[in-house]
């Protein structure tokens, strides 16, 4: 879940190596835990499909030198990080999520658009979402958040990937200090990728649903951003201008 305050700002993190360490949640006074309940019940009785499954917050961030990053991550659930919203019993909570840069062999990027389902309606992205923490004795490490990732792309687009062919492409640090892990994808066709979704969304239809991504489109730069029409998350535009880069150095520049 990624609730944008009013003026979004995001830092490209400069990460070559990564190191995860889980530690204790925050502790919350019971003025807090009242008040994340209170907002908790406001928020699903507006979105009864809101679940309060478990995610992974970030408690400290760390650098052993100049490219590792270091990130201590604690077990939690979504209702912790609506508590960010109280003016008066707020707790510093960053999320860590995922996120999916599927090019195209033309040079463009796929977006979608979040779903009137999803805590963030209308709003362009790309496909990803939060951290879930793992479960037995599973470690959280890249391999893990590339395993995210493409069950992410699966779930959102209809493209199924092994995790193996994702390479972490970008981290982010944006409102609240969430922690974004962006992994690149092989390029596919748009058209591939247009019918893949299209598919899932007839599946989806058939169960009664609609897909978290209910449209999706192609950009190839920030400039592109604006004829979305709509809300975006905060960390497209950086990462829509590092795909351009990515471009501009041997990417193909043809049509989609």
């Amino acid at each position: 879940m990624t609730i944008s305050p009013s003026i979004p700002a995001v830092e490209l993190l400069n990460v070559r190596h990564l190191h995860l360490v889980e530690t204790a949640p925050p502790e919350l006074t019971g003025a807090q835990v009242a008040a994340m309940n209170r907002k908790w019940e406001e928020m699903t009785s507006a979105n009864p499909t809101l679940f309060d499954g478990p995610v992974v917050v970030c408690t400290k961030v760390e650098w052993a030198d100049s490219e590792t990053m270091v990130l201590s991550w604690c077990r939690a659930t979504y209702r912790l990080l609506v508590l960010r919203l109280d003016p008066d019993h707020a707790v510093p909570a960053p999320s860590a999520f995922v996120s999916v840069a599927q090019p195209t062999t033309g040079g463009h990027l796929l977006v979608g658009r979040m779903a009137a389902s999803t805590v963030g309606s209308g709003r362009w992205q790309l496909p990803g979402g939060t951290i879930e923490p793992p479960t037995g004795d599973a470690g959280l490490d890249v391999d893990a958040l590339a395993r995210h990732a493409a069950r992410e792309l699966a779930e959102e687009i209809g493209l199924d990937l092994s995790h193996r062919d994702l390479e972490l492409w970008a981290v982010t640090r944006g409102n609240w200090g969430n922690i974004g892990f962006h992994f690149r994808a092989p390029a596919r066709s748009a058209d591939t990728l247009k019918d893949a979704h299209a598919a899932l969304a007839s599946r989806e239809a058939e169960q009664g649903r609609i897909p978290e991504l209910d449209r999706i489109d192609f950009i190839r730069s920030e400039a592109d951003i604006a004829g979305l029409g709509g809300p975006t998350a905060d960390f497209l535009p950086v990462l829509a201008a590092l795909h351009s880069q990515t471009n501009a150095v041997g990417r193909p520049t043809g049509g989609r």
